[in-house]
């Protein structure tokens, strides 16, 4: 009877540690799930900040502006358009054979 009580003893030493073990893995999981729920929030409410930066920086108004200001870009107006007429050609856009004999295109400024 007592081999049967030691054998019984170790039955209930070893399932009592076995459930331990098994509380401690579930704790250690759920609380991995709730950090990654809690990045997925992170992350969705960061990506939806980014979007709306997105579309702040891509309105017409901005583009205008960064163009003008870091890129010295300014509108084009007939002051500062220049036309290049190519006297080599024609009218239909077939070289003439007066034109031919011309050094290069002609720049004309219109201003």
């Amino acid at each position: 009877m007592t081999r049967l009580s030691v054998l019984l003893l170790v039955a209930l030493v070893v399932s009592g540690l076995w459930l331990v073990k098994t509380s401690y893995e579930s704790r250690r999981l759920f609380a991995e799930i709730e950090r990654a729920k809690a990045e997925e929030t992170q992350l969705a409410a960061d990506a939806k900040r980014l979007d709306a930066e997105r579309r702040t920086e891509a309105t017409h108004l901005k583009v205008e502006r960064t163009a003008r200001e870091k890129l010295q870009m300014r509108l084009a107006t007939a002051d500062v358009t220049v036309y290049v007429n190519d006297t080599r050609r024609g009218a239909a856009g077939v070289p003439s054979q007066e034109a031919s004999s011309a050094s290069g295109p002609t720049v004309e400024v219109a201003r």
